[in-house]
């Protein structure tokens, strides 16, 4: 009715299947139990025994594929966005500005070559309200001392952006994306549905692009073993954690490498191939100065 799903379309038809995924599915089930107490009533022609049958086919239904076709985290996944987007969440807030304190004293302490903020799915939009809580604590966050780095991998942004109602989110999201002491990357990727392929979320959004995020592609089948591949490129949300699971085979994309490599992730994200050529054959580090400006991406999009 706002037209969230309008949007979700024109930005990526994937996205915009996933999110039809758990209405429809439920409406399927709630049919099937419907169909059922209409197959007792034909049969028994007794409406209590309809009735019962139909409940029965409810029971059915709640105890089995709602668990395994994941209806009930994606309902919990929905009711929190919209809730998020529409009201905010105080405990989720409290939360976030304890940690965005902590975030504002490690960045002006600590002796670290960086500091890294990095954020899986719904997870980036949270990141975006920490990071902005954390700016509005210190101004000059990362540009004193430690630089911060925000990396939104398998991004649900939009998600939230595109909703008309998530006014307060995308201001937010401005804000950060104008603070040019923290470093935006994010990282897509075709296979899961459950993320914005391709897309540059401040244009998809109507922000300005000023300073918007360096994109980067990844590529599944090249991070995994076939064999494994083939096994999971069907199970879309063990596909949407490859993100943050271990690679099989060394690559552009390496979360482990982002996370606890010696190479900073701003480097990495910058870098046409991760970190691949930084790293020896043996894991021995062969290079770890940052790319110069002159090898940033030519645009945003441009796959590593």
């Amino acid at each position: 009715m706002t037209g969230t799903l309008w949007r979700y379309l024109q930005t990526n038809w994937r996205y915009a299947l996933f999110f039809l995924y758990p209405f429809v599915t439920f409406g399927l089930l709630i049919a099937a139990a419907f169909l059922i107490g209409v197959a007792a009533l034909k049969i028994t022609g007794s409406i209590p025994v309809a009735t019962g049958g139909g409940l029965f086919g409810l029971a059915a239904v709640l105890a089995g594929p709602w668990r395994w076709l994941h209806l009930g985290d994606l309902f919990d996944d929905w009711i929190f966005s919209c809730e998020y987007i529409r009201f905010g969440n105080s405990e989720i807030e409290q939360r976030l500005d304890r940690l965005a304190a902590e975030l504002v004293a490690a960045a002006s302490n600590s002796a670290a070559d960086e500091i890294l903020v990095i954020a899986h799915s719904l997870g980036a939009v949270l990141a975006v309200d920490l990071l902005d809580r954390a700016l509005k604590q210190d101004p000059e966050l990362g540009r004193n001392k430690t630089p911060v780095t925000f990396l939104s991998v398998g991004s649900s942004i939009l998600k939230v952006g595109l909703h008309p109602k998530a006014t307060r989110f995308r201001v937010t999201m401005e804000r950060v994306a104008k603070s040019r002491a923290i470093f935006w990357g994010d990282y897509q990727a075709l296979v899961d549905p459950l993320n914005f392929y391709k897309s540059r979320p401040m244009a998809e959004m109507g922000l300005s692009t000023e300073n918007e995020a360096i994109v980067r592609v990844v590529r599944f089948s090249r991070m995994l073993d076939d064999e494994i591949y083939r096994r999971i490129r069907l199970h879309f949300f063990r596909l949407h954690n490859q993100f943050v699971s271990g690679n099989d085979k060394r690559t552009s994309y390496d979360y482990f490498m982002l996370t606890c490599g010696p190479i900073s992730a701003k480097s990495q994200t910058l870098a046409p191939d991760g970190a691949v050529s930084m790293i020896a054959d043996d894991g021995g580090l062969i290079a770890s100065a940052a790319p110069s400006e002159g090898e940033l991406p030519s645009r945003p999009g441009a796959a590593a």
